[in-house]
């Protein structure tokens, strides 16, 4: 006879359904959460459009700065909308959707530097690599629309959110992961697509 796992693993399936959060699952998750994984962050979430009301919004960009900076103000409870203008950062820009081109030498950005040009961050092993992984990138355009973002506890029932984000351990992660799977038939319950930050 095989254990049934305890209480998570439903919850971390159903968060994937909600089409507006539902208040008691949002709970209910709360407490298994600390129950199970005691002392972790909850999760955070986004969505595109949507309720602002309660959100804070992300000043304009002074300087540079990275989206992941801003989220930690949600991590620690602040809700927060995201607009174009607070992004600097061309890497976010792009891939929240607000810009398709990339700059002239993003390629070895990305990759491994260009001398006397640009320093390379090597997320990827050469230009090349980089110019591949362009072409089977899904863009979603969102001109014009904003981000709003909310730590799991601060969803309120007008929230629609369309992406839950975990920022966890090692051995946490790896747990979410086996949750999200366990009662799923196909292969690709979780995938970890590349991005910034």
């Amino acid at each position: 006879m095989h254990p049934v796992l305890p209480g998570p693993s439903t919850f971390i399936g159903e968060m994937r359904k909600c089409a507006h959060t539902d208040l008691v699952l949002r709970d209910r998750f709360s407490s298994l959460w600390q129950q199970y994984v005691p002392g972790a962050e909850l999760p955070i979430t986004f969505e595109i459009g949507g309720n602002t009301t309660g959100a804070v919004i992300a000043p304009d960009a002074k300087g540079w700065k990275c989206l992941v900076c801003d989220l930690a103000r949600v991590r620690k409870g602040t809700s927060l909308v995201i607009r174009e203008k607070a992004l600097p950062c061309n890497g976010a820009k792009y891939f929240c959707g607000y810009v398709r081109e990339r700059a002239p030498d993003f390629r070895y950005f990305l990759s491994f530097g260009k001398p006397g040009g640009v320093s390379g961050e090597r997320y990827k092993k050469t230009p090349e690599i980089v110019d591949e992984a362009d072409k089977n990138a899904a863009h979603i355009p969102v001109a014009g629309r904003q981000y709003v973002f909310r730590r799991w506890d601060t969803l309120t029932a007008a929230d629609s959110p369309e992406v839950v984000i975990f920022f966890e351990r090692p051995e946490v992660l790896c747990g979410i992961f086996t949750l999200a799977n366990f009662g799923e038939e196909e292969p690709d319950g979780v995938i970890c697509p590349f991005s910034s930050g």
